[in-house]
């Protein structure tokens, strides 16, 4: 999980939603060198899920607010895993947000930004990753205090030769990268000294999930976790 801008340096407004879930992280992007990106369509399968992450080595885990069911996933992770860090992804407006830390959620991020969104975000006190594809995103955005980002859609954006361009002229900005990682890519990534952590899905492939197989969940979150570089 900094969006990740650290809470520290956006403290939240007296009037802004809180995680239900306790204290948030300072950061997210040194939980693990990946965050499973994950979309739900049943709640239930939200725990199992999360144990096999968590037992994997993954601790941090995003839930993206695609289906109707996220934000009671969200819940559920936050009220029976307490080893999981369960965080909110694809985030758009403000409400999402504020529905998103009432739900537990622990840290937030958002495929894009606006003044408005990022105004939500700093206002949650929660890390969070605002998603940025541009360096003239970036500039703005550390311009803005926020020096922890979300770099998406990575592969389609430019990938590892686009952040390494970054590194030297913006050195401040770190990234977590998201968008058509793989197992044989992500270490190109973690590699680069303003990659934090990489999102990912290929730990979760559709038939495991469908099948309910979560120690097959287990075994490729753990094969994750062992990439930190």
């Amino acid at each position: 999980m900094g969006g990740v801008t650290s809470a520290a340096s956006s403290p939240a407004s007296a009037s802004g939603p809180t995680s239900a879930s306790g204290p948030s992280v300072p950061s997210v992007l040194g939980l693990a060198p990946v965050i499973p990106v994950v979309v739900l369509d049943e709640a239930a399968d939200a725990v199992p899920l999360a144990r096999a992450l968590v037992a994997g080595g993954l601790p941090a885990i995003e839930v993206t607010l695609r289906t109707p069911a996220a934000l009671d996933a969200i819940r559920a992770i936050a009220d029976e895993v307490p080893d999981a860090v369960v965080g909110a992804g694809t985030l758009l407006n403000p409400g999402q947000v504020a529905a998103a830390c009432a739900a537990g959620a622990r840290f937030l991020v958002s495929p894009g930004w606006s003044p408005r969104l990022l105004g939500a975000l700093r206002d949650s006190g929660l890390p969070f990753l605002p998603g940025v594809s541009t360096a003239s995103e970036v500039v703005t955005l550390l311009d803005e205090g926020v020096t922890e980002l979300k770099f998406f859609p990575a592969e389609a954006a430019g990938g590892t030769a686009y952040l390494k361009s970054l590194a030297a002229p913006l050195p401040q900005a770190r990234f977590c990268p998201t968008g058509g990682i793989t197992l044989a890519s992500a270490p190109g990534y973690l590699a680069l000294p303003n990659v934090g952590c990489v999102g990912g899905t290929w730990m979760l492939p559709a038939d495991a999930l469908a099948a309910k197989d979560w120690s097959r969940v287990e075994r490729l979150a753990h094969e994750a976790a062992a990439l930190r570089a």
